[in-house]
């Protein structure tokens, strides 16, 4: 019994030596395509990555998951830095090739990803996004990732819960949104459309989902959060 009391004090020790840390990648650029035109592209990023904390593998895996979701990857990134300015270039490409100059139409493209919390061996992360292209407004959406502390892996919605969850987790969402929303706005929202989705985030009080403009509301509703407690969830969970 002492052995092992003494490992798992050993254990917390080099964990307090060696705490979770991140670095983060920036990029503001404010561009007018001529002098003379009122076209004007603002890109940024804000890219949190990390470091120290995690094993080798699991810290390049993680922020592997980062790139890869961030810029919409279909092949395994290099480094932050590399595969940030080849994203930035092609911003920057596609705003010349489809902004002809004698129709001015300023564009915004912001990505800002940050660590979000930390429940048990997960960490989650949110990428959130804006965009503006031209028309009425710009678009605004979050997209969640849950990491696996030892492998630095992203954990899927059906890694963390049980076969045939989905209906019925869907039904609690449904109630939850039911009982939050205003009588005189229930008519507003698509419930047929309410569904697990796979942009969850586990944390204290229990899973939260999110729903992207227009998703399962109207634009002026923006990225809708919907969280059910972990005892409502216990019979779903892995």
């Amino acid at each position: 019994m002492r052995k092992f009391l003494m490992l798992g004090i050993l254990a917390l020790a080099l964990s307090a030596c060696h705490p979770f840390r991140t670095d983060t990648y920036t990029f503001d650029e404010y561009i007018l395509s001529r002098p003379d035109s009122l076209s004007s592209l603002r890109l940024s990023i804000s890219l949190e990555y990390p470091v120290k904390g995690l094993g080798e593998e699991a810290l390049a895996e993680m922020t592997r998951g980062i790139l890869t979701a961030a810029f919409d990857l279909e092949e395994d990134p290099t480094t932050v830095e590399e595969t940030a300015e080849h994203y930035i270039s092609g911003i920057k490409d596609a705003y010349v090739n489809e902004n002809p100059a004698e129709v001015p139409t300023p564009w915004e493209d912001a990505v800002n990803g940050f660590f979000s919390g930390r429940y048990g061996p997960y960490r989650s992360y949110i990428l959130d996004y804006y965009t503006y292209t031209g028309g009425a407004h710009g678009l605004t959406t979050w997209t969640p990732l849950v990491f696996n502390t030892e492998t630095g892996e992203v954990v899927s919605e059906s890694d963390f819960f049980a076969p045939d969850y989905a209906e019925s987790v869907s039904d609690l969402l449904r109630k939850h949104i039911l009982d939050r929303a205003e009588e005189d706005q229930i008519e507003l929202f698509d419930l047929g459309s309410v569904a697990v989705n796979g942009a969850f985030e586990p944390g204290r009080d229990g899973v939260t989902w999110y729903f992207q403009p227009y998703e399962i509301a109207p634009y002026a509703y923006g990225v809708i959060s919907v969280t059910v407690p972990w005892n409502e969830l216990k019979p779903y969970l892995r």
